[in-house]
């Protein structure tokens, strides 16, 4: 029999359950509310078009939808290889000093200010590209269209850079916490077989620990999908996409950063509305495709096996 408390405890916990999708769902319907002037009137365009000029009416988000997504899953690619790595640099080979001090590091590099992640681009990280990198990539614009072009110093390539560096902390401490999650007994049984330290990572700690580092790296992704202050002081801010990284481009955050303040019309805060909702939208459908694929990981994860 439930006692009085019981039911008191299930609504109370059902209730805090409820108020986040409550609040997704009055967020999406916020936002669609004030983008629907622009989806009625401009469409598929909004997403299509790559003309944004309210002066005329035009509000076509397609550059800056490209300029997210390109920025955002460059910056992964970048960074999660690298976090696996340190992750298991500190878990599996550092001594327990060293391991602390790897960990508190990273760790700081999660607590440090958007902003200041890009003060540090335009001063430092653009201006080494534009002098000391982009002469060396350059010659290689003739066969590689990523590397065509002039040098503006803000750039895709910037951005991305940077957010590879500010999502790094997520993928490294996720993947440091499911790494030492894994039962001593499979390196135990793997160094038992023979295994070297190379092949005790390679079949014992990754297979292990492989699911929670997808979740880390779809987890790194939606933090760079929505980064907004730095992206914005490194991109360069051009209403046009190119296929060369070397080249200034926009994001839907960094749109929405710098002209929602200064709205000129109704139909010009209606698309912002819309740019707002798409992002919205592209951040959901990313992470859904991302659990998606963390569900398939964890189904097919293989057991323990060595191989010499």
């Amino acid at each position: 029999m439930i006692g009085a408390g019981d039911r008191a405890w299930r609504t109370t916990t059902a209730s805090a359950a409820l108020v986040i999708p409550v609040a997704l769902g009055v967020m999406a319907a916020g936002l669609a509310y004030g983008a629907w002037p622009a989806l009625t009137d401009a469409g598929a365009s909004l997403v299509t078009s790559r003309v944004w000029d309210p002066s005329r009416g035009a509000f076509g988000a397609g550059a800056a939808l490209a300029g997210t997504l390109v920025t955002s899953v460059l910056a992964v690619f970048i960074a999660a290889p690298l976090g696996v790595a340190t992750a298991l640099v500190t878990v599996e080979m550092a001594g327990p000093r060293l391991s602390r001090v790897l960990a508190s590091l990273s760790d700081l590099l999660a607590a440090i200010p958007s902003v200041v992640y890009g003060l540090w681009g335009a001063a430092v990280l653009v201006p080494l590209l534009r002098e000391q990198v982009v002469p060396l990539l350059r010659p290689l614009g003739a066969w590689v269209p990523f590397f065509a072009g002039p040098a503006y110093g803000p750039s895709l390539l910037a951005a991305t850079l940077l957010l590879a560096l500010m999502i790094l902390p997520y993928v490294t401490a996720v993947s440091r916490e499911v790494i030492a999650a894994v039962p001593a007994s499979q390196r135990e049984a793997a160094l038992a077989l023979g295994a070297t330290r190379w092949e005790v990572v390679r079949d014992a700690v990754l297979p292990g620990a492989r699911t929670g580092i997808f979740g880390g790296v779809a987890l790194a992704l939606g933090r760079a999908l929505g980064e907004t202050m730095a992206v914005t002081m490194v991109i360069g801010n051009r209403h046009d996409w190119s296929w060369s990284l070397l080249s200034p481009g926009y994001t839907l955050s960094s749109l929405l950063a710098n002209e929602f303040g200064e709205a000129s019309g109704d139909q010009h805060l209606a698309a912002l509305m819309a740019v707002a909702l798409l992002l919205l939208i592209v951040t959901l459908l990313v992470n859904a495709i991302a659990r998606g694929l963390v569900r398939t990981v964890r189904s097919g994860a293989p057991s323990l096996e060595v191989s010499r």
